[in-house]
């Protein structure tokens, strides 16, 4: 078995369902489990609706009809002959939204985002699925949260593994094409769940390690892993091959071309991780394996933006020790707030983390009953492995530096631009 996973700039439109099916063509398509990913940039409308449905219910009909038109306009363009029963499966799925969200009796955002950004996944899979049969590759759709099941934390659930494999063992042909939906799986009571943003590449590492897969391939619109993101810098390598160690060091410190949670069970199992070009997909991209030395060795760049730093001091100048320590993070856990670096000394705690709930009110207000708190937030967090001299001076070009940390292969600074 191998595993493939396509991401939302791989579908973004008919264009791209079609380069999928070349794709295919081209490194075949048997004995292949296919994770896809929501269309283009699709999760985004789908958090509109969420919101909508919360905070302005007046704009909640036109946010669905954003995501009925977006699609509308792929199935138009693979489907000319719209009496095609995706058709039909298309309005289905929209009547399943619509319904989600007349019934739901449930305040708990999370919960309701789980349920409603999932459409996303079902709708892609199911165009995908459809325009495949259509091009004469026999596939077999597959509802993925039948077969993952998690516990009930939304919006970044954690996957029970004894039920999971055994539900992927029986519930998948290992003789065909299967065709499954990326970031979701479901809990004890069939209620969707999500595996966190950009949870697809951890989807695929699911069904990989669950079916002893030879390999995984991570399709993405660059040619494989570069030592640095194109949207950010300038200058960036392609790396040829790279250990799980060194590609899980980097997806902790935030490089968003793998998952920080991929990683994990393709490495127990010493499955390998191929990220390719779906626009090149002949060409070697990176391997990710074990004992793989960092091949070019150079500089690896990784950038978070819209970061909190948050400095902390003692009223009384008493030492900031375990039991302070224990109560900070207590809170930054409690608000949901996650930790990316952090410095103490004897009467200071600084943390830079990334408020990914809109929770830091609330938290430094509580902080402030106990300490003196400064903050600074949308400030970037760049983090550097195997830095040099040149790499540095590079980094904080026309930037104010408010932070800086290093040890022997890491160098991380927090500025301010």
């Amino acid at each position: 078995m191998r595993v493939f996973k396509f991401g939302g700039a791989s579908v973004k439109d008919a264009a791209g369902v079609k380069n999928c099916v070349e794709v295919l063509k081209k490194v075949g398509h048997q004995e292949v489990v296919m994770v896809v990913s929501a269309m283009g940039k699709m999760t985004n409308k789908l958090e509109l609706v969420v919101d909508c449905y919360f905070n302005k219910k007046n704009e909640l009909s036109a946010a669905i009809d954003e995501v009925v038109v977006f699609h509308n306009t792929i199935l138009v363009s693979l489907f000319p002959n719209q009496s095609h029963v995706v058709y039909q499966k298309f309005k289905g799925i929209i009547n399943q939204l619509k319904d989600v969200l007349s019934r739901n009796k449930s305040p708990n955002y999370s919960f309701v985002y789980d349920q409603v950004v999932s459409f996303g996944e079902l709708l892609s899979t199911t165009i995908v699925s459809s325009y495949l049969t259509e091009m004469h590759i026999e596939n077999e759709w597959l509802d993925v949260r039948n077969v993952i099941k998690t516990d009930e934390k939304y919006r970044d659930a954690n996957v029970q593994w004894d039920i999971t494999q055994k539900n992927i063992t029986s519930g998948v042909n290992k003789k065909t094409l299967t065709i499954t939906q990326g970031f979701l799986g479901s809990d004890k009571n069939n209620n969707t769940t999500t595996l966190g943003r950009e949870g697809s590449d951890y989807t695929a590492a699911i069904f990989a390690y669950c079916l002893n897969a030879t390999n995984v391939t991570v399709w993405k619109d660059v040619p494989g892993v570069l030592n640095a993101d194109p949207r950010h810098f300038e200058k960036t390598e392609l790396l040829h091959q790279i250990s799980y160690e060194e590609a899980i060091e980097l997806a902790f410190y935030g490089a968003s071309v793998i998952h920080p949670k991929t990683l994990q069970p393709l490495q127990r199992k010493e499955i390998p991780l191929f990220v390719k070009s779906f626009l090149n997909p002949e060409a070697n991209g990176t391997c990710v394996g074990k004992g793989k030395q960092l091949d070019p060795f150079v500089p690896c760049f990784i950038v978070k933006k819209n970061q909190v730093l948050i400095s902390l001091s003692s009223l009384d100048f008493s030492f900031i020790v375990e039991e302070n320590i224990s109560e900070i993070f207590a809170l930054l856990h409690q608000y949901k707030l996650k930790v990316d670096v952090i410095q103490n000394s004897a009467i200071s705690f600084t943390v830079c983390a990334n408020d990914t709930y809109g929770n830091i009110e609330v938290l430094l207000q509580q902080l402030r009953s106990k300490y003196r708190v400064t903050s600074n937030s949308g400030v970037s967090l760049y983090t550097i492995r195997h830095f040099n001299k040149q790499s540095l001076t590079e980094a904080i070009k026309d930037k104010e530096v408010l932070f800086k940390q290093e040890n022997r292969k890491t160098l991380q600074l927090i500025t301010r631009e």
